[in-house]
């Protein structure tokens, strides 16, 4: 049985090839923002006759628009959310979304200024910091402290990671973005969960002469077969979603297809032995992993 834990070293440089580029792009680009942190105009038109995301696209390309976000309503009726355009342009816009794609009217048409990207990015960092405290609170409880920050160390690296890889690759993101951020989060902390109670079990029946590191890694083994399943599984559809679910949808489901991907890793080769090294390295704790079932 090949032995993850006592290779860990290498998981972890393996994850920081990935997560420091990231890192450097964040630091020097930033991330590509969308309409909703930066603002823009919002414009629903309704055609007389049923239309298509790609006729639409094909107008708006015209008017080098074609990174807004297009989304329909029914068969007839689309909601168009653009960067920042001048009246002008958009009066062109809509004109020509008039003349090539068909009869319209106008149902809305207004600005949607940055102020409500900055509450968005500040209710996002929230957010995630009040789910990083209630983990820590429910795995501290359930568990133990370490496994905890075992735990966010985890969740850290597949938010870096998907964050990262949206930065180096320059992809759009919107707050549909942070919606794939945190769903992916709750999918890894499942997975980890899943992982700390199998050691918890292996623990309270293992001998006490056997390192706790076969222990960690025999746990692993125990649950490798659910979590790769369970990530192929969801893969699956992710995949299918990806490829049917149109241009609207691409961006979302790729931050989730790399956050399960990242998730699968950092439960199996970051978590446990994370918190192995946690117990390690810092003083124990009074209560042992296995003192709550």
């Amino acid at each position: 049985m090949f032995h993850f834990v006592r290779q860990r070293k290498y998981w972890y440089l393996i994850s920081l090839l990935i997560i420091v580029p990231g890192i450097i792009s964040l630091l020097f680009r930033g991330l590509n923002l969308g309409i909703d942190f930066t603002g823009g105009s919002l414009v629903e038109v309704q055609f007389q006759k049923q239309v298509s995301v790609q006729e639409v696209r094909a107008v708006l390309t015209g008017h080098g628009l074609e990174r807004s976000v297009i989304q329909l309503s029914g068969d007839r009726q689309v909601l168009i959310r653009t960067g920042v355009i001048t009246e002008t342009q958009n009066q062109a816009m809509i004109e020509s979304l008039g003349k090539e794609v068909g009869t319209l009217t106008v149902l809305r048409n207004e600005a949607v200024g940055p102020v409500i990207g900055k509450e968005l990015a500040q209710r996002a960092i929230l957010a995630l910091l009040a789910a990083a405290v209630a983990i820590v609170v429910y795995i501290s409880w359930r568990f133990e402290f370490k496994q905890g920050l075992a735990a966010i160390v985890a969740l850290l690296h597949d938010a870096l990671i998907t964050i990262g890889i949206f930065s180096l690759f320059w992809i759009q993101v919107d707050s549909a973005f942070v919606a794939a951020v945190l769903t992916i989060l709750g999918y890894s902390i499942n997975a980890t969960i899943v992982i700390f109670d199998r050691i918890r079990e292996n623990a309270k029946a293992a001998k006490k002469t056997e390192p706790l590191e076969d222990v960690v890694n025999r746990s692993l083994w125990d649950t490798m077969a659910r979590s790769i399943n369970t990530s192929v599984t969801v893969m699956f559809m992710l995949l299918a979603l990806f490829f049917l679910g149109g241009a609207t949808l691409k961006a979302f489901v790729l931050a989730l297809m790399i956050g399960v991907v990242s998730g699968t890793w950092s439960s199996i080769f970051i978590a446990g032995p994370v918190w192995l090294d946690l117990r390690k390295r810092l003083p124990r704790s009074k209560r042992p992993a296995g003192a709550r079932a």
